[in-house]
């Protein structure tokens, strides 16, 4: 075979993977338990790049996102409430829209322990934003208990701009 050709193909091949990558989706690990007992730490998953390309996340949905408070790392949640959703959190029981929601995916690694976020709101989800909580409540990074950098105030909302994909199955 002609090493010029070979080499092209190669180029073209890499090229287009770059490309998928880049555009279409990505293997990504879980590096933590704030997902548990859903996703653990270990997971192999697939971020569909696509999906959000042609509508917004809808409550309910697994997402990757680049964090809103400078973490290096891109975190993993579930989306609670989307625009125009007024969410509230008492004593770690999530009201949705004035609604008690009954999430058989939670974990509380600390049930008997006050923490920062178990009481939040209520709160209006504005437009471009979301309300991101970990299934495994107790031990997440997420919108109750984040912090803004610069001021040191809580930070509800994940900014529908930072969102990266749609976690997908399992490889």
């Amino acid at each position: 075979m002609n090493p010029i050709r070979t080499t092209l193909i190669i180029v073209i091949t890499v090229a287009v993977m770059l490309g998928l990558r880049q555009w279409a989706g990505e293997p990504i690990y879980i590096a933590s338990d704030s997902m548990a007992p859903t996703l653990t730490k270990g997971h192999h998953l697939w971020l569909d790049k696509v999906t959000f390309r042609g509508r917004p996340p809808e409550r309910g949905e697994i997402i990757s996102f680049r964090s809103p408070v400078g973490e290096e790392h891109e975190s993993v949640k579930r989306v609670i409430a989307v625009p125009g959703d007024s969410v509230e959190l008492r004593e770690k029981a999530v009201y949705l829209n004035g609604g008690l929601q009954h999430e058989i995916y939670v974990y509380y690694a600390r049930p008997g322990e006050r923490l920062v976020g178990d009481t939040v709101g209520p709160l209006t989800v504005p437009e471009g934003g979301l309300f991101v909580l970990g299934d495994n409540r107790d031990n997440s990074n997420d919108s109750a208990s984040w912090k803004s950098p610069a001021t040191g105030e809580p930070l509800y909302f994940l900014p529908l701009t930072e969102v990266t994909g749609k976690v997908r199955g399992f490889y």
